[in-house]
């Protein structure tokens, strides 16, 4: 049974939306979902990332004591809340379309000893934004746990989705001369359980050092517009019998490959440039 909530239908500021995410590249919404709910998250996040550490290339490296884990809808119990939520609805169809598709579903998880990463963005601008100005997919983050300072919380550079970093290594990767623009711009995020956020994966951030005793698990629910090619990077995958459990609104905006049992995700999107930390 779900510990989401009950919501009435409600009506979102369409140019609050617009505005934050074509403005400051990043909005969020606080205590969308309950602590409970977000505590269930945590339990199945903890569980899929030790079947994951068992698999090679299962958990992606992203960093000292970083990982990224890609993960199938039907094994997040919360995932159908999410993907009916109206501010997720309200998001998705104003930024990306009413034809808009959920790409990807996984989590970051840094441990203890996760160090500061470099400022860098997570894929190339496509030509719709560095040409057009439009943004075409949007990231989605929960966190399952209360940020403290001493966890490394997320930091973003307001503004910076629009940068254009197409002579720089893999168009991701700002020099460090342009460093000070993005401390200037630098925000942290305190999220807190049954929070929710949506960001362009295109504006400047970093995880930073986790210094406390804990984890600091976040998932991440990809969505992009129809002329997004961001779904070729990933492999959802679900059963016939999950298909049929789903709500219209969400099975005709997934993008995934009908299986019997879904397999372990062998993530080959290794982003080097992360693996070293920013000292």
């Amino acid at each position: 049974m779900s510990t989401a909530p009950v919501l009435e239908q409600q009506s979102y500021d369409i140019a609050q939306i617009m505005g934050g995410l074509y403005g400051d590249g990043i909005i969020g919404l606080k205590g969308a979902f309950s602590p409970q709910w977000a505590d269930r998250m945590r339990e199945d996040i903890e569980l899929l990332f030790e079947e994951a550490r068992k698999v090679p290339g299962g958990a992606l490296p992203r960093g000292p004591e970083r990982f990224y884990v890609e993960v199938h809808p039907e094994r997040i119990r919360g995932f159908v809340d999410i993907t009916t939520h109206p501010w997720f609805l309200a998001v998705c169809e104003s930024v990306l379309g009413p034809d808009y598709k959920i790409v990807e579903v996984g989590f970051d998880i840094p441990f203890p000893g996760a160090a500061d990463q470099p400022w860098h963005r997570d894929f190339p601008s496509p030509e719709a934004t560095l040409k057009g100005r439009r943004l075409n997919s949007l990231a989605f983050n929960m966190t399952a746990v209360d940020t403290i300072p001493e966890m490394g919380p997320f930091e973003v550079a307001l503004g910076t989705q629009w940068d254009d970093l197409s002579g720089y290594p893999n168009g991701m990767f700002p020099p460090r001369e342009l460093y000070p623009r993005y401390r200037e711009r630098m925000v942290q995020k305190m999220a807190q359980r049954g929070d929710i956020s949506a960001r362009s994966a295109l504006t400047i951030h970093r995880g930073t050092a986790n210094r406390s005793n804990q984890i600091r698990p976040v998932l991440v629910v990809g969505v992009d517009a129809p002329d997004a090619t961001n779904a070729s990077h990933h492999d959802l995958q679900i059963t016939r019998s999950y298909e049929q459990s789903l709500p219209p609104r969400v099975r005709d905006h997934l993008t995934y490959r009908l299986v019997d049992q879904p397999e372990m995700v062998i993530q080959h999107h290794v982003i080097e440039g992360l693996l070293e930390p920013d000292y």
